[in-house]
Parts: structure tokens; C-alpha cells; sequence
């Protein structure tokens, strides 16, 4: 703050003292600067407009500053100027287009001072119609076009286009008015042209309307390919065919090709003509194409041959349909004979590849089936020409093993439970079907690899062997398997609680056994409880339908309410009666009791009768002491 006062004050003594030099930076700044656009920012086509720049700049002393204009468009520099003058900068657009639309903004720079304006938008519409013009306006096949397309007056970044009708032929971006390109057409005839063009301002671009149409007139070249066959009619397999393509009204045989196919093959190539030959077949295509190409020009000469079938593609069918393996089977291999030309004699049948089955007739062979999958292709023949049958893939089923019967998990009586029934192998679908005795229960049908599944029940361990399985695959045989072999687990039924020594007897000092027995498959799970008390006593698990909980050295704390539970592999819980037991006083402690006991009462008697006696005496003795005094009366 103070060397500001200090320069200012200098300053104004300069000033109001001439005399006085002072060499010091001149002190400015940058007020305002504005971008205005003239006369609109809306114009159309061909106004003459100015850009124009405003700055206001505020400093000491007379001379101006001398500063730098930028004006932009978008972020693009357009126009750059040094001025020592406080005028507005002038940038004119004379005869404005469309490709002067944009966002314009200016730039002021003094001594490293800037600013800038704000942005202003330039609308300019309106687009000239483009100009089509051709070098000529016929042309023969083939020749090159040069067409221009012009924009009258434009400039910037335009991207042309060339039409026929709807269909592009040629287009391009250049930074010209005009558009150059050469093309060809592929077909003879009129055709009419037109192009257009799009001026390119970022991020907008402006499309023009369609210029004048040319008529542009193809003319077909003389030049022709001949395409001859030979034998033309009554052609069957096996016949000779001899082609021939050839070109006719050859002026001068300078760069001219001709291509003969079949179909999508190539036959055969040359300059001027090409001779073909090859033996008629019915499975081949009988579309014959003499091409010729000279230059652009492509000419195509095409003809359909039809070939009659000497005899039909052979059919291999089997029977029958279905075969096991190790079975006789029969392979049946015919053709349709199609032609007045070949007798049935004449035509041959084979197998490939080589096979063990023998043939019993024409197209007939017979033998047993592999052990495993084999392709048959029957191969006809006749006339030299050879035609092979689809391939027949023999898939040999195999004969169903004898099933295995078991038991899913565990049979318990009754309750439902389920029977397995698998066999090893056998080929798919296979039947399985349950039996009881000889009686059928049930047929499952299994298509996928797994085992069939019946439920039943039973009510006696001895009906667990009546069950058998079967199981059949369309062979002729049908396996039985085994009568089912498996535990049957029976569950438990009338739990007892049994206590020894007997109730009434036990006193301290007792070995107290209680004994849970129970009926049903072991082993079996015993759990002793005291009531009042939620875990068990003693757990344990015996082979055995009986076991028993002991508890040696008895007291009168052992006094309580028992019982037992029971499970096994049935699930079923089962539960005693309970049973309350009372602990007595051990018989020595009676003992003790009653002899304490009777010695009391003794004592009370001799005291009683000690007591009475002395009682007595003092009576007797006063009795004589009264009587006394009397007597000496």
C-alpha cells in the first residue's frame, strides 16, 4: 500500500512538474472488453458483415497502448492485429456463407494483461444449387465417366455426393466449392445423375438442395459370348458332353478373357475361346456360364443342361428296425432304375466299408450284428457311373444283465419303504417290473442310466423274501433277479421297568439294578430317567433287547421316581412306566433304634418304681410317727 501512494504521488508530480523525468512502469487496466456481430447475428447468404471489437482500456498519461486483437472461432484463431490506438477492431466478412456460421469471441492483450469477450453466434443461411457437369454425355460399355459437382460461391469443409436415383455412386469431403470423380456404370441404358453437398460448420452442417439432373446414355459394346453344348437334347448319365465358348463380333482381342463353369467350378480358361469336355452326371448342377471379361466389361452367356437319371440314389434300410447284438439281421440296399437304357442286371450293389455280412441277393446282405456301432454306405454301379446311399449307422442294442434287487436305505416294519432295482447294463428304455411270489406289483420304464424305485410296506419280517424285480429291453429274454435278501428292522414295542431287589425291600446300602427290556430289532438304545431331572441318568446301547442301569451303595437320597426309554433303528421312541422307589433304614440301624429304645422304657421303670417305693416309705414312716405319741398315752 505504501509503494502505491509512493508511485502515485511520484506520478502527479511529474505530471504538474514537467521539468521533472520519471522513469517508472506506466500504470493501466483492462475495463471491458465486447464482441459485437453487424449488422445481425441472423443473416442470410451474401450480407456483407463485420466482427467487431470493443475494448476499454483505462491508464495514466496521454499515449496509448499499444495492444493485440485475437478473434476466434469456436476454439480456431481467425484474425490477429497489433493496434496503438484506442479504435474498435473491424473484422469483415464480406458476401458472408454458410461456412462463416459459428461462435466468434475476441481477445485483448496488453503487456501480458488479457481478457476476452463474451461469445456471440453467426447465423448465416441459405446454400447456393450445386452444378453437375459431365465430360460427355454417351458412353460405350464399360468407359470411364468424369463427373464435376460444383457449390457456386461456397467455401469451407463441404462433403459432396453423386447420385443415381436414391443409390450413391461416389462421394467425398474437400475443401473446395467443387468435386471431382470418375466412375463406371455397370448396366447399358438411360441413366440420370444429380449431386448435392453438405457445408460442414462444427457441430452443425447445412445441406443444399439437389442440382440439375444429366442423362447419361450407355451404350452396349457389340461384343458377345456364345456358350454351345453338345449333345442339346435326350442327355442321360454317363453321356459325353462337349462345351464350347467362343465370343462373337471380336474387333481386337486386347486384354479379353473367357471363364467356363459349372455351377460354382471353375472348368476351364482362355483368351478368345475354350472347349470343354466332361461326362453328364445328375447330382451335378446343369448350369453351364460362358463369361467374358474385357477391361470393366463383364458379358455373360449361360445355359441349363438337363440330365436323365440312369438310376436313383440307392436307399440302405435294415430289418429288422431294431437289433441286439449277436442277432441275425438284413441290410436291403435298391435303386430306382429311371432310364429304358439300363437293365436291373447291369446295375451293381456293394457295402463299404468291407463287412462280415453276405450277400443273398441283389442290394441284399444279411449276417449278425457287431458287438458294437458300425456306418454301412451302399455303393451302386452301372455304366461306370457310381451313386452312394446315406450312411446307416447300425447301433446294436444290448440284451438287459440279470437286475440286482436291494433295498433304498432301510426297511422298516410297517412302514413304507423303497426296493432298487438296477441292472448292469442293458441298452435303453429298459422295464423293470416288482414282483411279490409270481404276483406283478408294478412296471417302471427307465430311459436315463438310474435304477428304478418301487415303494412298499410290509407287516412281516418274512415277507422282505417274496420280492423279485424283472427286467427287459425288447429282447426276448427277460432276467429275474434274486429274491430280496435285506434286515428287516422291527420297532419296539412294550418297554418295562423291572427293579431289584423288590420294592418293599430295599434299604441303605442296597445294589439297586433297573433292568429295561423291551421287543424289536437291536440294537437298541436305552435312557434311564429321575424324574424332575431333564438329561438321562445313564445312555447306552446294546446288541441285546435288555439291559440294566445299577446303583451300588444305596441312601435315602436315591429315594425318587424312575424310568426308561428305548429306541432303535425304526425311529420310535418307547417309554417305560414309572416307577417310585423308596430307600429304608439299613436293619442294623433298626436295631440300634429299638434297643435305645427299649432301654429308655427300662429306665422310666425302675425310676417309676424307685419313686413309688420312696413315696411309700415316707408315708409309712410319718404313719409311725403319729402312732407313737399314742402309745406313750
Amino acid at each position: 500500500m505504501g509503494l502505491l501512494l509512493l508511485l502515485t504521488s511520484t506520478l502527479l508530480s511529474s505530471y504538474f512538474h514537467p521539468g521533472i523525468m520519471v522513469d517508472a512502469q506506466r500504470i493501466f487496466t483492462i475495463r471491458d472488453i465486447t464482441l459485437s456481430i453487424e449488422p445481425s447475428t441472423d443473416v442470410v447468404r451474401g450480407t456483407n458483415v463485420t466482427v467487431r471489437c470493443k475494448a476499454i482500456v483505462s491508464s495514466f498519461g496521454q499515449e496509448v497502448l499499444s495492444r493485440e486483437y485475437t478473434i476466434y472461432k469456436g476454439n480456431n484463431k481467425v484474425y490477429t492485429k497489433n493496434s496503438s490506438t484506442s479504435e474498435d477492431l473491424l473484422y469483415p466478412l464480406p458476401d458472408a456463407r454458410v461456412s462463416n456460421t459459428g461462435k466468434y469471441h475476441c481477445r485483448i492483450n496488453i503487456k501480458g494483461e488479457e481478457m476476452n469477450s463474451r461469445v456471440e453466434k453467426l447465423t448465416v443461411t441459405g446454400l447456393s444449387k450445386p452444378v453437375l457437369h459431365l465430360d460427355k454425355d454417351v458412353f460405350s460399355e464399360g468407359e470411364e465417366i468424369m463427373a464435376t459437382c460444383t457449390a457456386p460461391g461456397e467455401t469451407g469443409s463441404i462433403f459432396f455426393y453423386l447420385h443415381e436415383g436414391n443409390n450413391v455412386l461416389r462421394e467425398g469431403l474437400v475443401n473446395t466449392n467443387h468435386f471431382e470423380t470418375k466412375f463406371r456404370f455397370s448396366r447399358v441404358g438411360i441413366h440420370g445423375i444429380h449431386c448435392k453437398y453438405t457445408v460442414i460448420t462444427m457441430p452443425d452442417s447445412f445441406m443444399s438442395n439437389e442440382s440439375n439432373i444429366l442423362s447419361v446414355s450407355v451404350e452396349e459394346l457389340s461384343i458377345k459370348p456364345v456358350l454351345e453344348i453338345f449333345p442339346q437334347t435326350k442327355i442321360y448319365e454317363g453321356d459325353p458332353l462337349n462345351i464350347l465358348c467362343t465370343i462373337r463380333n471380336l474387333a481386337r482381342p486386347d486384354n479379353i478373357h473367357l471363364y467356363l463353369s459349372q455351377g460354382i467350378k471353375l472348368l476351364s480358361s482362355g483368351n478368345t475361346k475354350v472347349n470343354h469336355s466332361i461326362v453328364a452326371l445328375a447330382s451335378e448342377p446343369g448350369d453351364f456360364e460362358c463369361r467374358l471379361e474385357m477391361g470393366n466389361v463383364a458379358k455373360v452367356a449361360a445355359k441349363t443342361v438337363l440330365v436323365t437319371e440312369l438310376f436313383s440314389v440307392p436307399t440302405l434300410t435294415m430289418s429288422p428296425a431294431e437289433v441286439f447284438q449277436k442277432e441275425r439281421m438284413t441290410l436291403t440296399c435298391k435303386s430306382e432304375i429311371a432310364s429304358e437304357r439300363l437293365n436291373r442286371g447291369e446295375l451293381i450293389y456293394t457295402l463299404e466299408p468291407d463287412s462280415p455280412l453276405t450277400p443273398l441277393a441283389p442290394g441284399v446282405f444279411s449276417g449278425k450284428a457287431l458287438l458294437y456301432d458300425f456306418n454301412y454306405t451302399c455303393v451302386a454301379k452301372a455304366k461306370g457311373i457310381v451313386k452312394r446311399s446315406e450312411t446307416l449307422t447300425v447301433c446294436p442294442k444290448i440284451s438287459v444283465s440279470t437286475p440286482k434287487i436291494s433295498v433304498e436305505g432301510k426297511a422298516v416294519l410297517g412302514q413304507p419303504f423303497k426296493i432298487r432295482c438296477q441292472s448292469d447294463v442293458g441298452s435303453l428304455p429298459i422295464n423293470y417290473t416288482l414282483l411279490k411270489g409270481y404276483d406283478q406289483l408294478g412296471t417302471i420304464s427307465v430311459r436315463l442310466p438310474q435304477p428304478a424305485l418301487f415303494t412298499v410296506t410290509i407287516t412281516k419280517p418274512e415277507e422282505i423274501k417274496e420280492y423279485m424285480c424283472e427286467a427287459k429291453n425288447n429282447h426276448k429274454n427277460a432276467p429275474l433277479s434274486q429274491r430280496l435278501n435285506a434286515t428287516v428292522i422291527e420297532p419296539l414295542m412294550g418297554l418295562t421297568l423291572t427293579v431289584t431287589p423288590h420294592l418293599p425291600e430295599i434299604s441303605e446300602g442296597d445294589h439297586l439294578y433297573l433292568i429295561c427290556g423291551t421287543k424289536g430289532t437291536p440294537p437298541v438304545t436305552f435312557k434311564w430317567y429321575r424324574v424332575g431331572k431333564e438329561q438321562p441318568l445313564h445312555t447306552t446301547t446294546s446288541e441285546k433287547n435288555n439291559t440294566d442301569y445299577q446303583v451300588p451303595n444305596l441312601s435315602k437320597a436315591h429315594s425318587g421316581t424312575y424310568y426308561c426309554e428305548a429306541v432303535n433303528h425304526a425311529n420310535n421312541i418307547v417309554r417305560s412306566e414309572e416307577v417310585t422307589i423308596e430307600v429304608r433304614l439299613a436293619l442294623w440301624k433298626k436295631a440300634v433304634i429299638g434297643g435305645v429304645c427299649l432301654l429308655v422304657v427300662s429306665v422310666l421303670v425302675v425310676g417309676s418304681v424307685l419313686y413309688f417305693r420312696s413315696k411309700r416309705g415316707k408315708r409309712e414312716a410319718a404313719a409311725e410317727l403319729s402312732v407313737k405319741p399314742l402309745r406313750d398315752l
